[in-house]
Parts: C-alpha cells; sequence; structure tokens
C-alpha cells in the first residue's frame, strides 16, 4: 500500500484552476521526499483526474469553500448493484479544510462527504502518479 499523501492548496478560495500541490512519499531508498508542484506543472493526461477532486470539492454546502486538501490512498468496498457483487478497490480518501466568508475555518472528511472517497480509477493511478518513486 502505497503511503504517500498529496497535500492541495487553494490560495484563492473558490478559483479551483490556481493551486500549489505537493506530493510526500517515500522514496525506493526510504527517504522521504517532498516534491512541490503549481498547477501548470500537472501533465495534461492527469487534469481529468484532478478536475475528479475538484468536482467532489464544490459539493461543499454554502458557504464553504476548500483553502487545503489532503489525499491519501485507501481501500474500500465497492458495490455493484446490476451484478449484485461486492469487491474491494481503492481509492482517494480527501480531507478538506474550508473557509467561509466570515473567517470560520471547517475540516471535512468522507463522513461528512461520503463523495470525498474517490473511487474513479484515474484518481487513483493520480494519486499513484505524484507518489510512487521513478524507478
Amino acid at each position: 500500500m502505497n503511503d504517500g499523501e498529496i497535500q492541495i492548496q487553494f490560495p484563492k478560495p473558490g478559483n479551483w484552476q490556481e493551486f500549489s500541490m505537493t506530493a510526500i512519499y517515500r522514496d525506493s531508498d526510504g527517504y522521504t521526499r517532498i516534491d512541490r508542484y503549481q498547477q501548470n506543472d500537472v501533465p495534461a493526461e492527469q487534469a481529468p483526474a484532478m478536475a475528479a477532486v475538484v468536482a467532489a470539492l464544490v459539493g461543499l454546502s454554502d458557504p464553504w469553500q476548500a483553502c487545503q486538501v489532503w489525499a491519501r490512498l485507501c481501500v474500500t468496498m465497492n458495490y455493484d448493484a446490476a451484478n449484485d457483487h461486492s469487491e474491494y478497490v481503492f481509492a482517494v480518501d480527501l480531507t478538506v479544510e474550508a473557509v467561509n466568508p466570515q473567517g470560520g475555518r471547517r475540516v471535512f472528511t468522507s463522513r461528512d462527504y461520503p463523495a470525498f472517497v474517490i473511487t474513479d480509477p484515474a484518481a487513483v493511478d493520480f494519486f499513484k502518479y505524484f507518489t510512487t518513486p521513478n524507478q
């Protein structure tokens, strides 16, 4: 299991096109690596997965706007109703710090918003892309 973490900061909450991202993970020698990216550093093939993260953030109830996000890889149970089948899948679990216009701050988790557990394979690939050491 990948024990890395991605942190995304939105300097202007609600403006999802401007962000900085920090990937924290262990390299192949066991050292902690910290790589920083700006929105323009995200490869085009990874942009749809970033859009899935933003889509989950847009679901925050008014007046809260995400200012910082922590993303971690997890395993969750998926239920396929059409085939009456359950399976474990990798997912990206978001923890979100949000602000409101009065200056209040609050942390939201997948307990508050189940959509913060993103099972889309593209989101998992995005997470692994930034937190798996280059061999």
